[in-house]
């Protein structure tokens, strides 16, 4: 078993300018994942730089409004909403609300660096 919380993992601002906290990453426990989980949030007013994965992407969103744009779709989003980003997604999220948006985001396969394209 493995149990982690936010005071196990360190906040950091990732290449698209959103604040995550790793909670699980094969790469970095001993975990038999294929996936990465991180969570994620993005103050009132600011928007992620537009980016792009090679893994697929499900987000589920915990709190907060906002606009999540995939290729040329925008949807709006909020506590409750979870939208797939497929592979190679052309993809940002904007706070419209006016509180943080805060956001679980599972990447498979696991996140890595070299599988990130920041388009802005």
């Amino acid at each position: 078993m493995l149990k982690r919380t936010f005071a196990d993992t360190e906040e950091f601002l990732a290449g698209d300018h959103t604040v995550l906290r790793e909670l699980l990453h094969p790469a970095k426990q001993s975990l038999k994942l294929g996936y990465s989980l991180a969570h994620g949030r993005l103050a009132p007013g600011r928007r992620s730089k537009r980016h792009k994965l090679a893994s697929s992407e499900v987000y589920y969103f915990i709190a907060g409004q906002g606009r999540f744009t995939i290729d040329h779709e925008v949807c709006s989003v909020e506590g409750g909403s979870v939208v797939y980003v497929p592979p190679g997604g052309d993809q940002s999220l904007e706070n419209t609300g006016t509180c943080d948006i805060e956001f679980l985001c599972l990447v498979d396969p696991a996140w890595r660096v070299e599988d990130e394209q920041v388009l802005e």
